[in-house]
């Protein structure tokens, strides 16, 4: 059993280094560049976002609060989607961490 482990995981680690080869090849991509079009859009989500921040909630239904935290929600995957950047799911934590505890 402990032999099949260890084969499985040294599988897992081939798989894994190969494709780390083959995206090596391909030239690097800067996220923190973005275009003028992507600026525009990030800074109209800065400007809504600050005139909700300045707004008086209180006198707001509760149907219109949740339209703005809909609104803010959507407004900050936009944002996560312009700016870039690698995100991991929480299912992918979970394999590298038990992965991790079979290999150690």
């Amino acid at each position: 059993m402990k032999r099949f482990i260890y084969t499985l995981a040294l599988i897992f680690a081939l798989g894994i280094s190969f494709n780390s080869v083959q995206a090596a090849d391909k030239p690097a991509k800067n996220p923190s560049e973005l275009t003028a079009e992507q600026t525009v859009q990030l800074e109209k989500i800065k400007d809504r976002v600050e005139e909700i921040k300045a707004m008086d909630k209180s006198n707001l239904t509760s149907a219109e609060r949740k339209a703005l935290r809909k609104e803010l929600k959507e407004m900050k995957n936009q944002a996560r989607a312009l700016s870039g950047g690698v995100y991991l799911s929480v299912g992918a934590i979970i394999i590298i961490i038990l992965l991790l505890i079979l290999i150690l």
